[in-house]
């Protein structure tokens, strides 16, 4: 059995190892993007398009991402539900607040916690 040292310098080498395969992985992932880059521009010129051609926007990324912004992002939802002791509101979307599942638990329904 190796002792607490022993396995504390071979995580450390193993740690050095990972480093430099993770700054490998990146410094491969960098060419091949230029290479990419370099392809697409290639075509773009050959074809005479621009990126308004292919409805992307400069430097945003565009649909190529994949991160199209929902209409409903960012918009403010008027609260559905009140307690009455503590003011606290919720608005009925995503996980229910702490202080509804209390008052859930406690026997009280959604409908007597509307505004």
């Amino acid at each position: 059995m190796r002792t607490y040292q022993e396995l504390l310098a071979q995580k450390a080498v193993l740690d050095k190892q990972s480093a430099e395969l993770e700054r490998q992985l990146q410094d491969a992932r960098h060419a091949e993007r230029a290479g990419v880059i370099a392809h697409i521009k290639q075509l773009l010129v050959q074809n005479d398009l621009t990126l308004e051609d292919l409805s992307l926007k400069s430097g945003s990324g565009g649909v190529l991402k994949g991160k199209q912004a929902h209409s409903q992002a960012g918009r403010h939802v008027a609260p559905k539900y009140r307690d009455a002791e503590t003011g606290n509101t919720w608005s009925g979307r995503g996980l229910k607040p702490k202080w509804v599942q209390a008052a859930l638990a406690a026997g009280k329904t959604l409908s007597e916690l509307k505004i």
